[in-house]
């Protein structure tokens, strides 16, 4: 199906962008189209306008810096080929070689999942687990939102309509740590069932002083696993401690997703089990 008519704009700089979107308020910002185009073909989506990020060269720049600082439209390709990156960051690497298929990964962009917020996709929960933070621009300036705040609810975050993500900030990981993304992919789409990131970090004594554990895909919105966390901390992260995380991994979640094809209970079990085998394999048990 041919989607519905509507302008076609490709700005040249950010600020270009933020008065377009001011100047058509039914318009939808373009990253790598994924996830709009579709939409949109299926009358799912009718924006009035699009605003094509895909010209602003500056949103495509990647800077490792003992942390990284990732423009929002750098594809998952670009930052799957920085050995750099890989070695800093390998969860957020783990997430984007899941990631659809080579055609996807070329054009997909990071800051386009991100803003996306779709509840079963791999990027945000490597995100959330890396307390990233997110730069973001719009008619009153610049602001920068903490991971934890930025994923709202199922396709909803804190960008107001204006705004434009700019920037994705990782900060260099600070001491021992460890991590995995271990996912249960849909037979058909490749989207996770169930996906979960840990970054563990391990003080001098060899015991677990920090656990970040974030679920995606058996939630409606990316979810810091508090139970697991709070069992692994402290504990020397041998196969009990894992076995124990795991068992909380789903305490305090309100509600876990459900559809035809997995239910709620099977993804919350789900969870647990993929819990354990992040942790498992970041902790080399």
């Amino acid at each position: 199906m041919y989607p519905a008519a509507f302008d076609y704009h490709r700005p040249g700089s950010v600020q270009e962008a933020i008065s377009l979107l001011q100047e058509n308020p039914e318009a939808k910002i373009l990253a790598g189209g994924h996830s709009l185009l579709p939409a949109m073909k299926l009358r799912l989506a009718e924006p009035g306008a699009i605003v094509d990020l895909g010209s602003i060269s500056d949103l495509k720049q990647l800077s490792l810096n003992g942390g990284a600082t990732i423009g929002a439209m750098c594809t998952y390709d670009a930052l799957l080929n920085s050995n750099e990156l890989e070695t800093m960051f390998p969860v957020l690497h783990e997430a984007l070689a899941w990631v659809g298929d080579v055609q996807v990964r070329n054009l997909g962009t990071i800051g386009g999942s991100a803003a996306h917020a779709d509840p079963a996709a791999d990027i945000p929960a490597a995100l959330v687990a890396l307390e990233a933070e997110f730069v973001v621009v719009g008619p009153n300036g610049e602001r920068t939102i903490p991971a934890s705040e930025f994923f709202i609810d199922i396709f909803t975050t804190a960008l107001e309509p204006e705004e434009v993500l700019t920037q994705i900030k990782l900060s260099a990981p600070d001491g021992n740590v460890v991590s995995a993304y271990e996912k249960f992919p849909h037979p058909a789409s490749g989207y996770p069932v169930c996906g979960v990131a840990v970054v563990v970090t391990r003080d001098g004594s060899g015991n677990v002083s920090s656990a970040r554990i974030t679920a995606t895909g058996s939630v409606y919105v990316v979810t810091r696993l508090t139970g697991a966390e709070d069992a692994l901390t402290g504990t020397g992260g041998d196969a009990s401690a894992v076995e124990a995380a795991s068992e909380r991994a789903t305490e305090g979640v309100s509600e876990f997703a459900g559809d035809h094809y997995a239910s709620s209970e099977y993804r919350e079990h789900l969870t647990k089990v993929f819990v354990k085998r992040a942790l498992n394999r970041a902790l080399g048990n």
